[in-house]
């Protein structure tokens, strides 16, 4: 956990430091109530630090570390320069004014996560969008908000899609429903570029594209779109991502996260081969579909 990468902004790095003081506490037999007492605090305000809700105040995780018995000078130096790291904002936090706070902390998993899978059933996954297909999306979605606060919303999406083009980029597996792509938001020339642009990036060696034809009829993942994130870090479980109107759902339960990786299974054997689907998108361009340009999602 000392040597993590510290991808991911405060929110991951809250939660490592949290999981290490819990295994920390744990393994001295120290109970919350003792640890509170310690700080002046409560169980409740331990249990807060060790699921990495709260943020860390040097001195409370100087006599934490003192109470578990972590008395080597490095290795309180390693967690208190990881404590003052989690309190610095990740780049998304200057976007804080257009982001809600549930969110921020998606985009915090998702900046950590080694890899994602997705299911979507309504939109091409954002991380696999293009600039004016972003656009139309977020139209859609916030029609009242003006040209800059859609501009800055659609930076990022754009922003977020520079990690899976980089070199070290992590795997993405993403698997849409073939109505995603009959639905030509934006129009029909922002449809074509949005299709050319998911050959591009499912011809990338880290980027797994399928698509669930019309005929594959029902499947377990009939309820809608999902997301499950995974780390390389053993302090940090998978996480399901659910997203609402207004909210958003994170489920790390060993129970929940199963069902919906039976359920991404089950989606992925429903769906074309990996290796079919640049030839499916292809034959989508060839066909008119998108020959004669629509009506933008957008227009009033």
């Amino acid at each position: 956990m000392l040597d993590f990468s510290r991808r991911g902004g405060p929110t991951v790095l809250r939660i490592l430091l949290g999981s290490q003081l819990r295994k920390l506490r744990e393994a001295r037999g120290i109970s919350t109530e003792e640890a509170g007492y310690e700080i002046r605090g409560s169980h409740s305000k331990i249990s807060r630090m060790e699921l990495g809700r709260v943020g860390f105040k040097e001195r409370d995780l100087s006599v934490l570390l003192t109470l578990y018995g972590v008395d080597d000078p490095a290795e309180r130096a390693s967690l208190l320069e990881l404590a003052r790291e989690a309190n610095t904002p990740g780049w998304w936090h200057r976007y804080g004014d257009i982001l809600p706070s549930w969110f921020e902390v998606y985009l915090a998993l998702e900046e950590a996560a080694s890899l994602i899978r997705t299911y979507e059933v309504q939109f091409v996954p954002g991380l696999l969008q293009t600039e004016d297909y972003a656009r139309a999306v977020v139209r859609l979605g916030f029609p009242e908000a003006s040209d800059d606060e859609v501009q800055r919303r659609v930076r990022v999406r754009m922003t977020r899609q520079e990690r899976f083009t980089s070199p070290d980029a992590p795997p993405l597996w993403a698997v849409i429903d073939e109505a995603v792509l009959h639905r030509p938001l934006g129009g029909g020339n922002v449809m074509r570029a949005q299709i050319e642009h998911l050959i591009s990036m499912a011809e990338l060696p880290n980027v797994t594209l399928q698509v669930v034809p019309f005929g594959a009829g029902g499947h377990a993942a009939a309820s809608g779109t999902f997301t499950v994130l995974r780390f390389a870090e053993p302090g940090l479980s998978d996480v399901v991502y659910l997203e609402q109107l207004t909210t958003a759902l994170y489920l790390d339960k060993p129970a929940d996260v199963c069902s919906y990786m039976e359920a991404m299974n089950t989606v992925c054997v429903s769906a074309s081969r990996p290796d079919k689907t640049v030839g499916l998108l292809r034959e989508l361009l060839d066909s008119d579909s998108f020959h004669q340009e629509t009506p933008h999602a957008d227009a009033s």
